[in-house]
C-alpha cells in the first residue's frame, strides 16, 4: 500500500540511502544507546537504526504510518502515537541519556528544538534533519543575516555542529528548499533553567524589532546607563551582540 505524503504533517520522506548512512555514521551508535526517532515515516531510517540497536523508541503522529510499522512486527521497536511536542521526555529517558534523531517535518522543526532545549539535561545529543535555513540560524554568529533569537537560545545550551547539506531530490515528495543535518550536544556548563527563561524573555524584547536599536527595544526595561554599565552600546542593534553580551543583558534585565 502506497502512502501519500500529508501536507498537514509536513511529510517529505527520506529515500536517499547514502544520506541515511551518513546520519548513522555521524551518530557512532552503541547497541545499548537510548535512541528516540521523531517521525519515522516509512521507516527509511528506522530499519537501519534497529539493525544497530537493542531497542528503538519512535514517535509518530500519523496513524496510517503507525499501522504500517506495527504490521512489520519489528523486534525492539517501541511505537508511541503522539504529537512529539507534547511527549514526556522524562519518561522516555528512564534514567539514561536520550539520543534524539529524525528527519523533522519543517513545520515542527523550530518548536521541537525549543522543546528539547527545555529538557536538555536528559539528552546526550541530537542528530536531526531540518530546513537548511533553520540550521544556518542555529549556527549563525552575530553580525550575520541569519543571527537571531534561535541562534542565541540554542548556542547558550548546545554545541551546534552542521554536518552536511541534503538536496531536495533525496526526498519524496521533493521539498522546494535544501535541507541539512545538524548535531547538537549539551554544553558542559549550559544555562540553568531559570537563566534559560530569563534569556528567552531578554531575546524576545531585544529582537522585537530588528531594525531598532537596543535603546528603543529595551527602553521600557533598561535605560542607557544600565546598558553601558554592562558594556553594551545603547545604539547597537540586537544582532550585533554576541552570546556573552546577551547573557550579561539577560542577567541585568532579570534584576529589574
Amino acid at each position: 500500500m502506497n502512502h501519500k505524503a500529508r501536507k498537514r504533517f509536513g511529510q517529505n520522506f527520506l529515500q536517499d540511502f547514502s544520506v541515511i548512512e551518513r546520519i548513522l555514521s555521524s551518530m557512532r551508535l552503541a547497541a545499548d544507546d537510548n535512541v528516540v526517532e521523531v517521525g519515522p515515516g516509512l521507516g527509511a531510517l528506522t530499519l537501519p537504526l534497529l539493525e544497530r540497536l537493542d531497542r528503538l523508541h519512535v514517535i509518530e503522529i500519523d496513524r496510517d504510518l503507525i499501522e504500517r510499522l506495527e504490521a512489520k512486527n519489528l523486534e525492539g521497536l517501541h511505537i508511541q502515537s503522539a504529537d512529539v511536542l507534547t511527549v514526556d521526555f522524562n519518561t522516555l529517558a528512564m534514567g539514561s541519556s536520550l539520543r534524539v534523531v529524525g528527519n523533522l517535518p519543517y513545520n515542527i522543526g523550530t518548536p521541537l528544538l525549543l522543546r528539547l532545549l527545555e529538557v536538555h539535561p536528559l539528552l546526550k545529543d541530537i542528530h536531526v534533519m531540518l530546513q537548511k535555513e533553520v540550521v544556518d540560524r542555529l549556527h549563525a554568529s552575530c553580525n550575520t543575516r541569519s543571527y537571531g533569537r534561535l541562534s542565541v537560545m540554542m548556542q547558550s545550551v548546545f554545541e551546534v555542529e552542521p554536518l552536511f547539506t541534503v538536496p531536495p531530490h533525496s526526498f519524496d515528495p521533493a521539498p522546494k528548499v535544501d535541507s541539512a543535518v545538524v548535531r547538537l550536544k549539551p554544553l558542559a556548563t549550559p544555562l540553568a533553567k531559570d537563566d534559560i527563561a530569563a534569556l528567552e524573555r531578554c531575546t524576545r524584547i531585544a529582537f522585537a524589532n530588528k531594525r531598532k536599536t537596543l535603546r528603543n527595544n529595551m527602553k521600557a526595561h533598561l535605560d542607557d546607563q544600565s546598558l553601558e554599565a554592562i558594556d553594551i552600546n545603547p545604539q547597537a542593534r540586537a544582532e550585533t551582540l554576541d552570546i556573552d553580551a546577551f547573557h550579561r543583558l539577560s542577567k541585568r534585565l532579570s534584576q529589574g
